[in-house]
Order: C-alpha cells, then structure tokens, then sequence
C-alpha cells in the first residue's frame, strides 16, 4: 500500500465555510483527480476513507463538503436543507463548482483530468456539473438519479455512470426512467445498475442515529457499487504510473 497524505481544506461555498477532505497520492507528480460529494447527511469519515482509498489508487481526491462542516444525522434537519438545495441547481453548482476549484488549484491534481462520482446529494451535485458544461471525464452517482433543467444534458461532455437500489422508495422506477430518458434524449453514454434488493443509501456502511424510511445497508452491493466506480474511473481517467 503506498503512503498518502492528506490534509482538511477550508474553502466558502453557499455562504458557509466548507471543510473538504483532501488525499493525495504518493510522490510528487500530477495525477487524475477525482471529486467525491458526499450523501445528503453530508460529509463523514466514510467519504474521507473512499478519498483514502482514492489516494492509494492514484487519485488526487476531494471529498467535499455540503454543510459547513457539519454532519445533519437528524433526518428532518437534513431534509430541511437538501430538498431546497436539491430543487435548485445553480445553488447546487456554486457548491460544486466551489470545490472543483480548490480541487483544480492542488498542485498535485491534473487540472485536464478531473472526475465527479456522488453519492445521493452528493451525485446530483456531479450531474449539475456536467449540465453545466464543466469538462470532466466521467461522472458517477449513487443513488442521485435527479433529473435537471430541460435540455441542459446535452452539455455533458463525459460518460455518465448511475447505481441504485431496486428498493429505493426514495429514487423509484419512475425517478430511474426519467433520468434514463433524460440522458438519452441528450445523446449521452450513459449507463444505470440497478442493484436487486436494495433499499437507498445501500452503500453507506450502518449508522447510529435514525434514518429515513427506505434506508438501509447492503454489504455486498456496497461493495460491488465500489468496484463500479473504481472500474469507470479505470476506464474514463487511468492512472499512468
């Protein structure tokens, strides 16, 4: 296993102060670099370890914040925030782009060859970024499947990756086939797992306060969602030792 360093990165963003997580690679040439939004709860120690282990790959990595540093394990709280944030794209792009910033300022990152992969919150924020015409290499969410402003698709200028659950409440047959429509209508190279028996957030290792109805962990799902991003990655934006 290499050795990485990483370091917490102060930056403003939605009239907050954000607080990213940064993990860079061994050694000291520029890298691919990958931009890792977190769920709606907002950012852990679970999207620090996936940066981590990003980093031992090759990456340059930066999980973003959404909150202020701040961690909304109150299901209604979270709501609160993520649903106006969620019907608001330009807001939602300000965070992305706000990162993508300090992301493309890192001396170790290629600034030419950057991919977004969300989860939840986190993933819409990826596909506003790519609506937004921001050259990336690829884009993956996990159960983010939002759908955007009419014809804004067609600026995405990179493959698109999409898991979810087949049991997710929260991201239902229907959320999936307009996205799917969406993305297809714009001529995109899209593509959309979708994990059997799985509920939202499936990904998300188990957590000690109340979630939203519909959430719940599968282990192995989880894992398979992690090799999937890993091999778009592989594929989209290869690591050249």
């Amino acid at each position: 296993m290499t050795t990485i360093t990483t370091r917490t990165v102060e930056y403003p963003a939605d009239g907050l102060t954000m607080l990213g997580h940064l993990a860079l690679p061994a050694g000291t040439d520029r890298r691919p670099a990958v931009l890792l939004g977190p769920e709606g709860t907002g950012l852990s120690d679970v999207e620090r370890r996936r940066a981590d282990a990003l980093a031992e790959l090759g990456y340059v990595a930066l999980a973003f914040d959404i909150h202020g540093g701040r961690y909304l394990g109150d299901p209604e709280e979270m709501l609160a925030r993520c649903m106006p944030l969620l019907a608001d794209p330009d807001r939602m792009r300000g965070i992305g782009h706000a990162a993508l910033d300090v992301l493309r300022a890192e001396p170790r990152a290629d600034p030419d060859r950057i991919a977004a992969v969300g989860y939840g919150t986190g993933g819409a924020i990826a596909l506003e970024l790519g609506r937004d015409g921001v050259d990336l290499r690829a884009i993956g969410t996990v159960n983010g499947l939002i759908t955007g402003r009419p014809y804004e698709a067609a600026r995405i200028r990179c493959p698109v990756w999409a898991g979810v659950g087949s049991e997710d409440p929260i991201m239902p047959p229907a959320q999936r086939d307009a996205f799917t429509a969406e993305m297809q209508a714009a001529g995109v190279d899209w593509r959309l797992v979708v994990y059997g028996g799985a509920l939202h957030a499936f990904h998300h290792p188990p957590v000690d306060h109340t979630v939203l109805p519909g959430v719940g962990h599968h282990p192995r799902h989880a894992q398979r969602a992690w090799h999937d991003v890993v091999a778009l990655l592989a594929e989209c934006l290869p690591v050249r030792e």
